[in-house]
């Protein structure tokens, strides 16, 4: 209990690097909420995370499959458990206030609609990311934020499943302030006093989300017909869990709060539970963080590199450019032609200035990362990199030419590979002086979406280089496939290969 009767919800899961509602962490909100119920001395309420990453990143991922086992009553039941812990935090009888640092996504953002106030960091992000793992916010997103900001603007967010700046919460409404990282809880207490004495009217705040949507019956036909119309054609039908976050608003929207969450809850149990989608990209999901995880304890056996470089420009050189400079790498861009050196760097451009654009970064980042991209038409430099990658045109002659005068130019130790799709390693290799520093490296275009990169380990190869190839495409952020020495394919060109044989994709 803080002075003024305040008291302080503190969120630090112990031993994990984020705050995320496990089911330990839950148990534990349900007897912290129920002893604040029964508190009598408790005047008002501040949410707030103990880690400097962020608020809490919403549910346990690796809860779901789990979940996703369980009957329909079930999952409806576990639901509807959590959705009767958020409205009792709604329904204190004392102002709350939900401090947003970092990080506040999923779950974390739906218990802060719950409460009367939110106030976020200058430099936190949030939103709603559930669609894009097949599944929707079911912990009273569809019906909360509809209520906050407006069914169009809630569909928007929960639809699209993108990280928010401040100055977008702010603008629509989902915070009520902004302030500086290091004034946020003392900004926080303050907008909580306000609420307290009474300058801030909390209860006719809260009453707002109590009852329907204020559409009429006209009103609510347009928006939800031409979301569905919207929404529909940017999602295919292999991506259901937008559409069904449409259906949960759309039906709850005439519905009072206890009623709509009902809706959610049994949507979510008959229809996102069931769906082959959220379940393979949960699946996909939790095979990426143990992916991550495995590289990089692999890298640690490895040298950090701590300069690059790509051989040809272009859309895929600027590319790889990009994705190493965005990540703190130096990288050099070498051609033949200033015309695909300036394609190379445009590319690089032209996916920095998204970034600005989404808030990503600043503009004195983006001039930051664009200082570390180096464009030449030589190799004066090269003897400083540790890793080379060719991404030349896909010919087995010139790209073995470029490689060989690449080699007289590096260190003795430098990682050279080719971003190869299609030749035999063992061929291109065997015109190279240091073979056993050489392997295919193959970026899937566009880099910074596809984030995967093939490692094809050469016939001379040793495994240090696999810890070096690791290393650096960590370096990227990108996901590493090591295939075992082989002098023919990559793993997706033998996959695809195997297919008009007869085999299973499965």
């Amino acid at each position: 209990m803080l002075e003024g009767d305040i008291a302080e919800l503190r969120f630090d899961l112990k031993g994990e690097s984020v705050n995320k509602f496990n089911a330990p962490t839950l148990a534990e909100l349900f007897e912290v909420v129920a002893l604040l119920k029964a508190d009598p001395g408790v005047k008002g309420l501040l949410l707030i995370s103990g880690k400097d990453i962020g608020f809490v990143v919403g549910a346990d991922i690796t809860e779901f499959q789990r979940h996703f086992k369980k009957t329909e009553k079930e999952l409806t039941d576990w639901v509807m458990s959590v959705h009767r812990l958020f409205s009792t935090i709604e329904d204190f009888e004392f102002p709350t206030v939900t401090a947003l640092s970092g990080f506040g996504v999923g779950g974390g953002m739906e218990l802060a609609c719950a409460t009367a106030y939110r106030i976020m960091a200058t430099d936190a992000r949030i939103g709603f990311p559930e669609t894009k793992l097949g599944i929707y916010p079911g912990w009273g997103g569809t019906v909360r934020l509809p209520r906050i900001i407006g069914a169009d603007n809630a569909i928007g967010w929960i639809a699209g499943g993108e990280h928010h700046s401040a100055s977008e919460a702010l603008t629509l409404g989902v915070v009520d302030m902004v302030v500086a990282p290091e004034e946020l809880r003392e900004g926080a207490l303050d907008l909580l006093r306000q609420a307290m004495a009474g300058r801030l009217d909390w209860k006719a705040r809260r009453q707002e989300k109590l009852g329907p949507l204020r559409l009429s019956a006209i009103e609510a036909q347009m928006v939800f017909a031409t979301a569905k119309t919207f929404v529909g054609a940017k999602a295919g039908p292999n991506y259901p869990a937008a559409m069904l976050a449409i259906e949960a608003m759309e039906e709850g929207s005439a519905l009072g709060r206890d009623e709509a969450l009902a809706v959610e809850a049994r949507i979510f149990a008959q229809k996102i539970a069931t769906s082959p989608t959220a379940h393979a990209l949960v699946a996909n999901f939790l095979a990426n963080q143990a992916v991550t995880k495995l590289a990089k304890q692999a890298a640690k056996a490895g040298d950090r590199i701590e300069a690059s470089a790509v051989l040809g420009a272009g859309i895929m050189g600027g590319g790889i450019a990009y994705q190493s400079a965005s990540k703190g790498t130096p990288i050099i861009m070498k051609d033949i032609e200033e015309k695909a050196l300036s394609l190379g760097m445009s590319e690089a451009s032209k996916l920095l200035v998204k970034g600005v654009e989404k808030g990503r970064m600043t503009p004195a980042e983006m001039a930051k990362v664009i200082t570390r991209i180096r464009p030449t038409l030589n190799f004066g430099d090269f003897g400083n990199t540790g890793l080379v990658v060719e991404a030349v045109t896909e010919n087995e002659k010139i790209k073995k030419a470029v490689l060989a005068e690449a080699e007289r130019h590096l260190g003795e130790h430098a990682i050279l590979t080719s971003n190869t799709s299609t030749i035999s390693i063992t061929r291109l290799a065997e015109g190279l002086r240091r073979p056993e520093n050489f392997c295919g490296m193959h970026f899937f275009n566009p880099v910074n979406k596809m984030l995967l990169v093939e490692v094809i380990r050469g016939p001379y190869e040793h495994f240090v280089l696999e810890q070096g190839e690791v290393e650096s495409s960590n370096n990227v952020e990108v996901r590493c496939e090591v295939k075992n020495r082989s002098g023919s394919n990559n793993p997706s060109t033998t996959i695809l290969d195997v297919i008009p044989e007869g085999t299973s994709v499965k």
